[in-house]
């Protein structure tokens, strides 16, 4: 049995006590849950924005950048706090995220104009974006090497879980408490995650490695020597690929649906869920494929059916072939999301993981950012087909990038 096998046995003794099960599920759970608030958070930011404009009086641009700055501060949180986060631990740094987020969306919900509640959004963002990566080192350093990939895919899948709840919930509750009244709602999930994470103990391989010996800087591990470089620039152009075709997808989509073949809000609803559902049945596929055929080929796979299923989607012209193949494309372009977690803790030493899942995962949402704007830009030339069929071509350089500059570390010791 491996260190990491006699770890998880010792943990599934010790403090089973607890409400929330062995240290190693808790971890699983916070995780999860903090993942899941992202989700649900910045998707019920979407559905209030027009009912914010109206009773502020915002332009659309002042609208818009909302999400964008929500955004930002995640990209500038992730960064942050990952690095934190190699330096005081995983659980500490995740009740400082949780309760900056916590603390920021509750004061939304008293917002009184565009710049107090702009203030407030960025500054929850920085809490929002410290969550998945350093959730993320955290579940997978208290996990056995064997179930790496499915514990990675398990966190994957709470983002697209606080989505799904935010769709079925916000209709249900706007219409009666108002968008003050979500923003408290928002405050739930934050709740729920404090609590959990108050009753987990600190990683143990954490512990084990600060006590050994004061490491580098870890932002400078990522780049330390041409090998760690080659990885790095890898996972950036896989993070990049990642968020660009996600939210040039999920943004347009129900836009270019109405438009085109006449969908109703709800039927835009409806596609919007049974993609959500592609997303987490491909999610959890992928955690299951990478335990056991390996990262690389799994990925690798993933991509083919991205960059395939992609460029079919943009010929389709019937309103059931685009219910199922949205379904079909969210298995695809989203599932690959179950691995990056595994793949990155097991690329780079425990010193730094916080600091590559954070860092490099925010690089690649930053980037990800450009997919809505450039897929509107080509449109505007051209066609919404054409851009959605052009998007597929990134699945390419994805590929390439996969196979070229990461190695395949399945079920390698943690360094």
């Amino acid at each position: 049995m491996n260190h990491h096998a006699d770890q998880s046995a010792a943990m599934h003794g010790a403090q089973d006590k607890s409400m929330f099960g062995p240290p190693h599920v808790r971890a699983l759970v916070a995780s999860i849950s903090g993942y899941a608030m992202d989700g649900f958070d910045l998707l019920i930011l979407g559905f209030m924005l027009s009912l914010i404009s109206s009773d502020l009086g915002l332009t659309s641009a002042q609208a818009g950048s909302l999400v964008t700055w929500t955004l930002v501060g995640g990209v500038a949180g992730g960064i942050g706090f990952g690095i934190l986060s190699d330096y005081l631990g995983r659980v500490r740094v995740l009740t400082y995220t949780i309760l900056l987020f916590a603390v920021f969306t509750g004061l939304c919900a008293f917002a009184q104009g565009y710049h107090d509640l702009l203030a407030y959004r960025f500054i929850a963002g920085l809490g929002l974006g410290g969550e998945f990566g350093i959730g993320m080192a955290l579940a997978i350093e208290a996990w056995p090497a064997e179930k790496r990939g499915r514990v990675s895919s398990y966190v994957g899948m709470g983002w697209q879980i606080g989505v799904l709840i935010a769709a079925l919930v916000t209709p249900v509750l706007l219409p009666h408490i108002g968008w003050r009244g979500m923003f408290l709602v928002g405050l739930a999930p934050a709740v729920l995650s404090f609590v959990i994470r108050k009753a987990i103990g600190e990683s143990e391989i954490f512990i084990e490695k600060a006590a050994r010996k004061k490491h580098e800087f870890p932002l400078k591990t990522l780049f330390r020597d041409a090998t760690t470089t080659k990885r790095s620039i890898g996972m950036i152009i896989m993070c990049s690929v990642q968020n660009f075709g996600y939210y040039g997808l999920i943004i347009w989509m129900p836009g270019y649906l109405t438009k085109q073949f006449g969908f109703t809000l709800a039927k835009s609803a409806t596609w919007t869920a049974a993609s959500i559902l592609g997303m987490l049945v491909g999610i959890w596929i992928f955690g299951q494929l990478a335990d056991r055929i390996g990262r690389k080929p799994t990925f690798v796979m993933y991509q083919i059916g991205a960059l395939i299923m992609v460029f079919v989607y943009s010929r389709m012209t019937t309103p059931e072939a685009l219910l199922i193949g949205g379904m079909v494309v969210g298995v695809f372009v989203n599932g690959m999301m179950g691995g990056y977690g595994a793949l990155m803790a097991e690329l780079y030493p425990t010193h730094a993981r916080g600091t590559a899942q954070n860092v490099l995962w925010s690089i690649g949402r930053a980037v990800g950012g450009f997919g809505p704007l450039a897929i509107g830009t080509v449109a505007s030339y051209y066609s919404f087909g054409t851009a959605i069929a052009a998007l597929a071509c990134i699945y390419v350089v994805d590929v390439i990038a996969t196979t070229v500059l990461i190695p395949e570390l399945k079920g390698v010791e943690l360094e």
